[in-house]
């Protein structure tokens, strides 16, 4: 279930908790596991709701094998809360354990479950930097991992086959908006110069992710339900 990425870098999928079938695009989302600064890093993870048991299992092996210093759970968008605290009471008794997102997360989060606002700018275990984005400001934060040269996206910016889009989530904003307004608060994101972009719907850039990026705010936004 959980493939190996890049050194470093592990990704599986999961059904998404709130899938309706006029939605068949986003049926599945991705999560993704990161090694970095000895700390194990969960970025949006969701367990199968039906049988969680196998991906714990592996999951519980990489904790083993890395033998992290910590684990904490980052979440780039308000709604990718999915299994934090799952992963949080499971972990939260081998090892210090913490749950980081936009302040809005932690209302959706129990009161056993430790949990810690990001803010742009700001260092994060696994040494992520939360990146702002958006006019006005959105909620998402994409995550910078410098050492592993990886970037990881909510919503903002989607895989669609072999391409990064930007991702029209509601259809009702003009070519025009996106160009204007949101598109120029994601190219600082380019001067990272990123080599794996990783993204919740559909497949990752691996080893290419600066040009791909680049490439698809050029695009025109995409949309689909």
């Amino acid at each position: 279930m959980i493939e190996r990425l890049t050194g470093g870098i592990w990704r599986w999928t999961s059904p998404h908790p709130e899938w309706r079938p006029k939605n068949e695009w986003v049926r599945d989302c991705a999560c993704f596991a990161l090694a970095a600064d000895a700390d194990l890093v969960l970025v949006d993870p969701q367990a199968p709701p039906d049988d969680p048991d196998p991906l714990f299992a592996e999951l519980d092996a990489l904790v083993e094998r890395d033998a992290p210093e910590r684990l904490a759970v980052l979440t780039t968008i308000h709604y990718h809360v999915r299994s934090a605290a799952a992963v949080a009471r499971r972990y939260g008794s081998r090892l210090p354990v913490s749950v980081h997102g936009h302040a809005s997360v932690g209302g959706q989060l129990g009161d056993d479950v430790p949990f810690e606002p990001i803010e742009p700018g700001a260092e994060l275990p696994g040494g992520a930097v939360a990146q702002a984005i958006g006019k006005p400001r959105r909620r998402e934060m994409p995550l910078w991992f410098p050492s592993k040269r990886a970037l990881a996206f909510g919503d903002a910016v989607v895989g669609v086959e072999d391409r990064l889009r930007v991702w029209d989530t509601l259809g009702d904003k003009s070519p025009d908006w996106y160009r204007e307004r949101f598109v120029p608060t994601l190219e600082p994101l380019v001067e990272l110069d990123p080599e794996h972009v990783l993204v919740t719907h559909g497949p990752p850039a691996i080893g290419d992710g600066r040009e791909r990026l680049a490439e698809a705010l050029a695009e025109p936004p995409w949309w689909h339900t």
